[in-house]
């Protein structure tokens, strides 16, 4: 699968997180302008966003509308699913990066991805891995 972007889970929490509002625009903005089929995320992004969801939002989100949101856009746009290929990739990249291991398999599904950009607040921005160029769009 090639994707022109692929999200981290900070990109998906800001568009719902109304603590931050410029976050917040700026997640929308990337959400919406992408909503051409060009972004996608990896399972790991839905299952990190589901926990914040759930437990770390002000108000949490009901488990309902969390099933609901996931059925009809998380799992609509996760094109990246977990293999022991990827697991292994994300700990040399863990080894290589000195990157948190959470961080990894997003990163190494975007490179399995052929992505060619990877949103991302928590990784160091403009760094290219694996063909992958690291944005930090809140910068």
């Amino acid at each position: 699968m090639s994707a022109e972007l692929v999200l981290d889970t900070d990109v998906r929490v800001y568009t719902f997180d109304q603590s931050e509002p410029l976050k917040q625009r700026r997640a929308i903005e990337i959400v919406e302008h992408q909503s051409d089929g060009a972004w996608t995320i990896s399972w790991q992004v839905i299952q990190e966003f589901s926990g914040v969801a759930l437990h770390r939002f002000a108000r949490p989100m009901p488990a309902a509308d969390l099933r609901e949101w996931q059925r009809t856009l998380f799992w609509a746009a996760c094109g990246i699913l977990p293999d022991r290929s990827l697991h292994a990739h994300a700990l040399a990249l863990h080894d290589e990066t000195q990157y948190r291991y959470d961080d990894c398999p997003i990163l190494a599904a975007a490179i399995a991805s052929e992505a060619e950009t990877h949103y991302s607040e928590d990784l160091q921005h403009g760094r290219t891995l694996g063909g992958v160029r690291i944005i930090n769009p809140f910068a």
